[in-house]
Parts: structure tokens; sequence; C-alpha cells
């Protein structure tokens, strides 16, 4: 299991944001050029993280990305979610009847793996990006 680049993007955009006051703006190429980021990749990034309601973007000649809400409520989870969907390590997590055996609420590989999942989505929660910039 591997969180895709997007996600990776995703964390550093949101993590640069975190770092300046709370809606300041930040231009996108400000962001590209310091996070090291494909300005056509970042755009969309950003179009998820705008649509999660984690970023904010404003228009015209002044305008860039800022943090939609403060640093200390947005987690690791929340940009994951943002750029992948739920988080579910395998698909009988996500829906029993994925489980070619129906066999999901007595199988012991998806007893395993539902607290494997559940500790990966709590651990994900814990840490949040005021954390992250040091802001705390």
């Amino acid at each position: 299991m591997q969180l895709n680049q997007a996600t990776d993007y995703a964390f550093r955009a949101v993590l640069h944001l975190a770092k300046f006051a709370s809606g300041e703006v930040v231009s996108a190429q400000t962001i590209a050029s310091r996070e090291e980021i494909p300005m056509r990749f970042l755009l969309k990034i950003m179009r998820s993280l705008i649509k999660a309601g984690i970023v904010k973007s404003y228009r015209g000649v002044d305008g860039g990305y800022t943090l939609a809400k403060s640093p200390r409520e947005i987690t690791l989870l929340d940009v994951v979610e943002a750029i992948e969907g739920s988080v579910h390590i395998n698909r009988c997590l996500l829906d029993p009847e994925y489980c070619s055996k129906h066999w999901a609420d007595c199988c012991p590989i998806h007893q395993v793996l539902d607290g494997i999942q559940a500790n990966l989505v709590k651990e994900l929660s814990r840490y949040n990006f005021a954390e992250l910039a040091g802001k705390t």
C-alpha cells in the first residue's frame, strides 16, 4: 500500500500554507516553486483541497490560496481523504459484499485488516498541520 504522489504534494501544499498567518494568500507559483510541485499538478490538487473545505482560493492579480480553517483543525487524514477518498486498505472493508467468499463477518483476515485500518485512521487523525508546521 502506498499513498499516491498527489497526496504527497497535497501534504506539502497544506503544510506550506499552514506556515502563514491566518488568511494570508499565497500564490500558486510560490507554492509550486518552494514545494517543487509541477504547476499543472498543483492546480489539480488544489481543486480537490478546495472541494474538501481545506483550502480557499482567491482570483485576480493578488489571488492565490489560503487555508479555509485553522491548521489545528486539519489533519493528515483530512488531506488523504480529500485526495484519495476514504481509507480502505482492502475492498471488503469498504463493502462486505466485495468478498467473493461472502465470509466478511467471520473471516479472520477481515478482522485483522479492520483493526489495522482503524489504527491507520486513528494515527492519521492524530497529527494536525499546526503541529507539523511548528505552530504549537
